[in-house]
């Protein structure tokens, strides 16, 4: 009897299931049974009584009832990557590269009157002053530019000289080659060639029929010796560059304060045919051709970097012995 009964109660149950219905007292009551798909759809989101679904999330996760929101109009953003790019301009400009225009043929063939130039402004402001055969973009030291005509620029070429895609009409700039620095003595005497600290310069980049030095009681003949923070600056087209040798007379007896210097310009970008980079001449690499002030001041330097030098070393071998 006892297989009998439980076989009994087990076909009730089984019918109760096939049915799919339930008592009023059944747990299951007033409820829809649903299948594993339908499971997930509840979990997702709800079903209505007709067994719509409501709510949820969208395959790509986002919530189906929430709005889209609309992306700004690119008319909307142009404005604003315009402006993010003048004040990217304007940094630029400020502290690393700016173009400037050559406004006459001093420094031929070098450089052409209406190249463009870009000027390395970075490296000053690391300390870095001037070097020998560099050319440099200076401040007008002290009324060097007396009497040359001052261009009258349109608007748009004032806010491209702003942003500093244009040089300045006024900011007064000259461009020379840098020929002594602080404590060199440099000297002309007929014709050249032109010395430094007694060594005579081999310069090719000086403009073909000119010579180095120039004989006349204007200052193409002279003797100097440049003071510390100065430079003496000159142009590759000798007899048609007005430079240190005819501003001597000047508050500055034609040197050039090193704080006036802007930069030093690195390459032409413009015109495209006459794209190049402005290198130092191999002339000035010669030996012998720093002074024993320089070399002083060097030695007197060197112990300060040996021992920085050495500072940094020390955790390396320490690293190097702990790993061995």
């Amino acid at each position: 009897m006892g297989d009998v009964a439980v076989g009994a109660r087990s076909g009730q149950g089984g019918e109760e299931h096939r049915g799919g219905s339930a008592g009023p007292g059944a747990p299951g009551a007033g409820h829809a049974a649903f299948s594993g798909s339908d499971e997930r759809a509840v979990e997702d989101g709800g079903v209505n009584e007709d067994g719509t679904r409501t709510g949820g999330q969208e395959p790509d996760g986002t919530d189906k009832d929430r709005p889209k929101k609309q992306q700004r109009s690119f008319w909307k953003e142009l404005p604003i990557l315009i402006g993010i790019a003048l004040v990217l301009a304007l940094l630029i400009k400020t502290f690393l590269v700016q173009a400037f225009s050559i406004p006459s043929d001093s420094m031929q063939n070098t450089l052409q009157q209406g190249d463009r130039v870009l000027v390395d402004k970075l490296t000053p402001w690391f300390g870095s002053e001037p070097e020998r055969g560099e050319v440099v973009v200076f401040h007008d030291p002290d009324n060097w530019l007396a009497g040359e005509p001052t261009p009258d620029p349109n608007a748009f070429q004032k806010v491209l000289s702003w942003i500093g895609l244009m040089p300045s009409a006024e900011e007064k700039d000259l461009i020379k080659r840098v020929i002594g620095v602080g404590g060199d003595t440099i000297e002309c005497k007929g014709t050249g060639p032109l010395k430094v600290n007694g060594k005579a310069l081999n310069e090719p980049y000086v403009y073909p029929g000119n010579t180095p030095c120039s004989q006349d009681d204007q200052g193409g003949q002279f003797k100097v010796k440049v003071p510390e923070g100065h430079i003496w600056v000159m142009g590759d087209h000798r007899q048609n560059s007005r430079d240190s040798r005819y501003n001597t007379a000047d508050e500055n007896q034609g040197f050039v304060p090193v704080d006036k210097v802007v930069g030093r310009a690195v390459v032409i970008a413009w015109p495209v045919n006459r794209w190049t980079n402005l290198p130092v001449p191999d002339t000035f690499d010669q030996p012998g051709l720093n002074t024993q002030t320089q070399n002083a001041a060097a030695l007197t330097a060197a112990p300060p970097a040996v021992a920085l030098a050495g500072a940094g070393a020390v955790p390396f071998v320490l690293w190097r012995r702990r790993r061995s």
